[in-house]
């Protein structure tokens, strides 16, 4: 078996994205909240996402915008961003290996941890 190569161009990018969301759609805890609030408009999310790893992953400019507001509404708790974190690692890890690979799995779960914890915040405001 051939060794895994790392993450290196704007193809890599979208064979990643593609791949990782491929797998959020079809998936049992995910697939109806990113189905239900994306709609007919994955095109849209999936061409943002690539301009996103894009600007994370090789200091490009090809996203901006802020990330979390749109995910404050909805109705996702741990248990739904250890599950995003498990398909993204195991998407990912299937396709490369490398320093780059590994930062883009370390950005993911500092942003599902980061994510989790602002929207717990945010909950505990308006319960207040």
């Amino acid at each position: 078996m051939a060794a895994l190569k790392d993450i290196s161009d704007v193809e890599d990018i979208k064979l990643m994205v593609d791949t990782f969301y491929d797998k959020v759609r079809k998936d049992d805890l995910l697939g109806p909240i990113f189905n239900d609030k994306l709609q007919d408009r994955w095109p849209m999310h999936l061409q943002k996402m690539y301009g996103f790893w894009q600007t994370i992953l090789f200091d490009v400019r090809a996203y901006s915008g802020t990330p979390f507001p749109p995910h404050k509404q909805l109705p996702v708790d741990k248990t739904h961003f250890d599950r995003w974190v498990f398909l993204f690692n195991s998407s990912i890890d299937g396709l490369f290996a490398g320093p780059v690979t590994e930062e883009a799995k370390m950005r993911a779960e500092n942003m599902a941890y980061m994510f989790n914890h602002k929207i717990d915040y945010f909950r505990n405001l308006e319960n207040q």
